[in-house]
């Protein structure tokens, strides 16, 4: 099978084998986790493995070509490994998981069974579910460029280039008061214009909330209140005194990208495009649909 050593396939076919399995993930911010079914904990690859932690997995589903590799893990949840917090908080969506069968006896002597990504987890009964999905998985997603008059890109990606660190686009301040973890407000902060962040993004600088982040749904004053709502409650700890920082927000109209970034030679739409009611219109001679520019 791929990925199989000389060692690994002697190994299996002595007919007296010492075999575990192994899990590492990594979550996005870089914290890395190792796990095994082992009654004895391992390291290799400069990951610590814990024996401790009862985590096991489902049959693991592979096959040849583009179709989706998926699997699962199942855990307990424990505060010196995988937290209920954590998981309410989002950080394991999208972590990068690696699974190995392994000669606990020799662990130079291992296969990398799945690498992929975890999808879907789930709390229940004090034990979580993740789903473990293939590399593969990529591959659903589509690909290319869309025509449409709003920019495709993201304010400060590859494609924009825009840097959100510029003076005058972005704000670190402490949260005075908070709502429901939704709606956060400062009493005087008339730094920026009214809606400058709507639509811009919250990141969580300080606290248990550290590294989560949340979009602006609205931005606006309510008396001397500036009151900036997201579109969802953050997933973390979000309370008066922590650091966050305020982006400002695009809307992607050519307009916009103009007069309140200045960065038009990256706009990704396509601001000429005709609409559908051009599209029916028919000459006439008092109107200037002529075929010449419209701009």
């Amino acid at each position: 099978m791929s990925g199989q050593s000389t060692a690994f396939l002697d190994h299996a076919a002595s007919g007296l084998t010492t075999l575990c399995r192994c899990w590492a993930i990594t979550r996005a911010d870089g914290v890395e986790y190792g796990f095994t079914d082992h009654d004895l904990p391992l390291a290799f690859e400069g990951v610590a493995f814990k024996a401790e932690t009862g985590l096991t997995a489902a049959a693991l589903t592979q096959s040849t070509g583009l179709s989706v590799d998926n699997t699962e893990a199942l855990g307990a949840l424990s505060d010196a490994s995988i937290t209920e917090a954590d998981i309410e908080a989002g950080r394991f969506e999208g972590a990068e998981m690696r699974a190995w069968l392994v000669n606990w006896a020799d662990v130079s002597v291992r296969w990398l069974q799945f690498r992929g990504t975890i999808g879907e987890m789930r709390r229940a009964g004090g034990a979580f579910h993740a789903e473990l999905r293939g590399l593969t998985e990529a591959l659903n997603r589509p690909l290319g460029r869309i025509y449409q008059k709003p920019c495709t890109a993201v304010l400060g990606d590859k494609s924009c280039r825009f840097d959100t660190k510029t003076s005058g686009y972005f704000s670190e301040l402490e949260v005075e008061r908070v709502e429901g973890r939704r709606i956060l407000r400062w009493e005087g902060f008339a730094d920026f214009d009214v809606q400058w962040f709507q639509r811009g993004r919250l990141d969580v600088l300080s606290g248990d909330g550290t590294g989560l982040w949340g979009m602006v749904k609205d931005d606006r004053f309510i008396g001397k209140d500036r009151v900036v709502e997201l579109w969802e409650p953050m997933r973390g700890v979000l309370e008066a005194g922590t650091v966050v920082r305020l982006t400002a927000g695009c809307d992607k109209r050519f307009e916009s990208c103009s007069a309140k970034f200045d960065n038009v030679v990256n706009f990704q739409g396509f601001p000429d495009l005709p609409g559908e009611d051009w599209m029916v219109r028919y000459p006439k001679r008092a109107d200037a649909n002529t075929g010449g520019s419209r701009r």
